[in-house]
């Protein structure tokens, strides 16, 4: 009786094998060409910069809005005539030349015609007139807004009181530096990255300026910029630099 023991494996034992063996040589090749697309691949850093700078108002829009009252149309006009005339004076005594002055429209309600129920109505006419003083010597309106309590005294009215509006409009003549130190600073945070990484530090692939923003200098929360004389000009700038090895 033979004992030879039969060394055929099964068809679908030797297909399984083969189809493995394929899937090792593939999946090796894939690792072996991605590896080397890694190491040939275009490697980038993106940084930020930024570059602040102090700067103070260079234009004052001062608006000086007084009212007065009363339950006959003719002596309200001229009460507001008389408080204009005060206005004016008191502008002049402060430095301010006429060409600073410019007069707005005159605005006269009747409170009676609004509809207002006449038990209500202590005083029928309303006329509110405003002076805008607009001068580039922004101190002197810091300065002499502050006494505005003398008109007051005098019996003028002042409604709707907001202070001055300090405006810095050269924002155009500090943009090309303070984008240069943006970018500077940018550069200097990438060489950093390349340092740490073992790699040099290519040339830019891509920059974003970002936006410019004006904010108060001394900035405590919730202070609107326009009502402070000094001011902190900030940009952001974005810029992608290629790493060599």
């Amino acid at each position: 009786m033979s004992t030879e023991k039969n060394s055929d494996w099964p068809a679908h034992l030797v297909l399984g094998a083969m189809i493995m063996a394929t899937a090792l040589v593939v999946t090796g090749w894939l690792v072996s060409n991605g590896l080397k697309d890694l190491r040939t691949g275009d490697r980038t850093v993106m940084v930020r910069g930024l570059a602040e700078q102090d700067a103070k108002a260079n234009l004052a829009i001062w608006p000086i809005r007084f009212v007065a009252t009363g339950n006959n149309l003719a002596e309200t006009q001229g009460k507001i005539e008389s408080d204009l005339e005060k206005v004016r004076q008191f502008l002049s005594a402060a430095g301010f030349p006429e060409e600073n002055l410019s007069l707005q429209r005159l605005e006269v309600t009747d409170r009676l015609a609004q509809g207002y129920g006449q038990n209500n109505i202590r005083e029928r006419y309303m006329i509110a007139q405003t002076v805008n003083v607009r001068t580039d010597n922004v101190d002197q309106v810091q300065a002499q807004s502050r006494r505005l309590g003398e008109l007051v005294k005098q019996g003028v009215v002042l409604q709707d009181w907001r202070g001055p509006v300090y405006l810095f409009t050269q924002l155009n003549d500090i943009k090309p530096d303070m984008i240069a130190k943006a970018t500077a600073n940018a550069r200097e945070a990438a060489e950093q990255f390349a340092q740490d990484s073992g790699a040099t530090l290519g040339g830019i692939k891509q920059a974003s300026q970002g936006y410019f923003s004006i904010q108060p200098r001394d900035n405590t929360g919730g202070t609107d910029e326009k009502s402070e004389i000094h001011k902190r000009v900030r940009v952001v700038t974005s810029v992608t630099y290629a790493l060599d090895d």
